[in-house]
């Protein structure tokens, strides 16, 4: 991997900008997949010209483009910033776009002889995946404590409607023109905004109290959470579960985009074990059996549920359908109230794949 200046008219239209090579296969939207709170996360936006992405640095907030090319040996993605955070976020787009994420051991003969041969195949056609580095604690942070017990759904549409409220427009993209700046693309509250989103609006959103309490209690050691990026990814995970309120699955999932953590594995999560158990055994397993089963792969195990998610693979889907509680609607009706566009009704979830998700 090796990292030299971009030509000269890409250069002039950014207030800083680099041009990464990966040296060898490399997929974008694969790799930074992970980081996006689905395709209706207003901080993240893939286009025909690139992935834009809007984050707030340690010297502020910016607007990051970044535009893959090339093939085989030469594949490199040529990265443009803007605002005030322009050179902080060039300075961290190698280890974004996975420099550090080393497969090399994953890939050593012996090792992948001892792998699923569903894991070999979806390997063998997914050598363009890579594991990235944020550093960006309270960016992980927030939206993985909003997903806790409750549907991928619910989640996102409250994380979408306080980004909406309390995100702030990207900085415009370009010296030469604002025009290609994605339309509505926002940065997510910084650790004071969102420290300032009242009650109310949490109720708005559909995040209970439970949780809305973690994510102030968390974020009053903001600058301590932006610090964890320093350390090991299970030294990081270990000193936020101190903060009650967050436990295991909340540590993993948020060091996997952290700190890239190939080890790192959603224990307590709704779907995972089943998932995992379904893949490896053609039966269903428990958190403990998980782990068991994923023990002989230890320092490689977030990567080799990430293959096996890119398998194809779906375990059997039966039981009760889950619902989406309308909390707001609950109260509306309870008062006589009618609150207008926001209350969104009840839905009825039967895909496992949107699951809950505990601390």
């Amino acid at each position: 991997m090796t990292i030299v200046d971009v030509p000269p008219a890409a250069a002039a239209a950014a207030d800083a900008s680099v041009r990464w090579h990966a040296c060898g296969p490399f997929d974008l939207l694969q790799t930074l997949g992970i980081l996006m709170r689905g395709n209706g996360d207003p901080s993240f936006a893939a286009r025909q010209d690139g992935v834009w992405m809007a984050f707030t640095t340690p010297d502020g907030p910016v607007t990051l483009r970044l535009t893959a090319a090339g093939n085989g040996q030469d594949r490199h993605v040529d990265a443009q910033a803007w605002g005030v955070g322009a050179g902080s976020a060039i300075a961290s787009v190698p280890a974004l776009l996975g420099s550090g994420d080393d497969w090399s051991g994953f890939d050593e003969a012996a090792f992948h002889a001892t792998l699923p041969r569903m894991v070999r195949e979806a390997r063998r056609r997914n050598l363009a995946v890579r594991l990235p580095t944020t550093g960006r604690v309270v960016d992980s942070l927030v939206p993985t404590i909003l997903e806790q017990k409750v549907t991928t759904i619910e989640a996102r549409r409250g994380y979408r409607y306080l980004m909406y409220r309390y995100g702030t427009s990207a900085p415009s993209a370009g010296r030469l023109s604002t025009s290609g700046l994605p339309s509505g693309l926002l940065v997510p509250p910084t650790a004071s905004q969102w420290l300032a989103v009242p009650s109310w609006e949490w109720h708005k959103a559909g995040v209970g109290p439970q949780r809305s309490a973690t994510v102030m209690r968390a974020l009053r050691s903001a600058v301590a959470l932006e610090r964890l990026a320093s350390l090991s990814a299970s030294e990081a995970g270990a000193k936020m579960q101190t903060i009650p309120g967050i436990g295991v699955w909340t540590a993993a999932e948020v060091v996997q985009r952290t700190h890239g953590c190939p080890d790192s594995i959603a224990v307590g999560d709704y779907h995972l074990a089943s998932y995992v158990g379904y893949a490896l055994t053609g039966r269903k397993t428990d958190d403990a059996g998980m782990i068991a089963l994923l023990e002989p792969w230890s320092g490689h195990r977030q990567r080799v549920v990430r293959m096996l998610g890119l398998s194809g693979f779906r375990k059997p889907t039966f039981g009760p359908w889950m619902t989406i509680q309308d909390h707001w609607g609950h109260q509306r009706h309870q008062r006589g109230v009618i609150y207008g566009p926001f209350c969104c009704p009840t839905w009825a979830v039967s895909d496992p794949a949107l699951g809950v998700s505990p601390a």
